[in-house]
């Protein structure tokens, strides 16, 4: 009972954070020079890891989709599920989780390491709010860099895949081309972009109340680190099932 109570706690805690958190956005002096500096700093720690990693990811789906339309006998509209793949699920999904793995880590170990200094303790007693002064530019510095990787995944990723489906398949170049637009629509652009945005603010919301919870010196900084990435991972896949759900649900689909 212990266990599961402390769980209800954090859990709850981590909620007020996010309160927290939307109620500093709209305040100001908004921290536009940290917002900026956060988002320089996420975007040079993962844009070469997430282009690197979109490219196999874009080859191996078009590697298992190339293979399962060839015994459908339904070549043509490799293309579109490449795509559909790709810009809907694997594009937010690798991107988030490179963001949470590089970002997220380091922006744990500032916060973890600001509060075993008692730094946060300091800004707390001279007025300052940590959540408005640190947090919320972190958070919104996330969320920017997670949109932005997420297109361009779904580019790396969909030149990838042509270019396997391509020169390894013998696939059409025409023929997969023009089925971009069989099944995809402008609306699965925006749910991966949606996406996106929800998971790079789990990812650095997540860090962040680790970070500002952290306690037993650099040891406990790293347990702060390896519990925000783990919790970060685990909440990506079950919120990505429900925008998914709720996609179906709600937007019509070509057939």
């Amino acid at each position: 009972m212990t266990a599961v109570a402390n769980g209800l706690r954090q859990a709850g805690s981590f909620f007020q954070l996010c309160i927290d958190v939307a109620k500093a956005v709209p305040k100001r002096p908004f921290q536009l020079k940290e917002m900026v500096q956060q988002a320089w700093f996420v975007a040079s720690v993962t844009i070469v890891p997430t282009a690197l990693v979109s490219i196999p990811f874009g080859a191996v789906i078009a590697l298992q989709l190339g293979t399962l339309t060839r015994q459908l006998g339904a070549q043509s509209f490799t293309g579109a599920a490449s795509v559909l793949a790709v810009v809907r699920e694997a594009s937010p999904l690798v991107t988030a989780l490179l963001i949470a793995g590089a970002g997220g880590s380091a922006i744990c170990a500032d916060l973890g390491s600001r509060k075993i200094r008692e730094e946060i303790d300091a800004m707390e007693v001279l007025g300052i709010s940590p959540i408005q002064r640190l947090v919320v530019p972190r958070v919104l510095a996330t969320m920017l860099v997670a949109a932005l990787l997420n297109g361009l995944v779904s580019v790396v990723g969909i030149v990838g895949g042509y270019v396997f489906n391509v020169l390894v398949q013998g696939g059409t170049p025409g023929a997969y081309l023009a089925s971009f637009t069989a099944l995809a629509q402008l609306a699965d652009l925006w749910t991966g972009e949606i996406k996106a945005l929800i998971f790079g603010a789990i990812a650095a919301l997540v860090a962040s109340y680790k970070g500002l919870t952290a306690g037993g010196g650099p040891k406990g900084v790293g347990d702060a680190v390896n519990q925000s990435v783990v919790i970060t991972f685990m909440l990506l896949f079950v919120v990505n099932f429900v925008v998914s759900a709720v996609y179906f649900e709600v937007v019509p689909q070509k057939v």
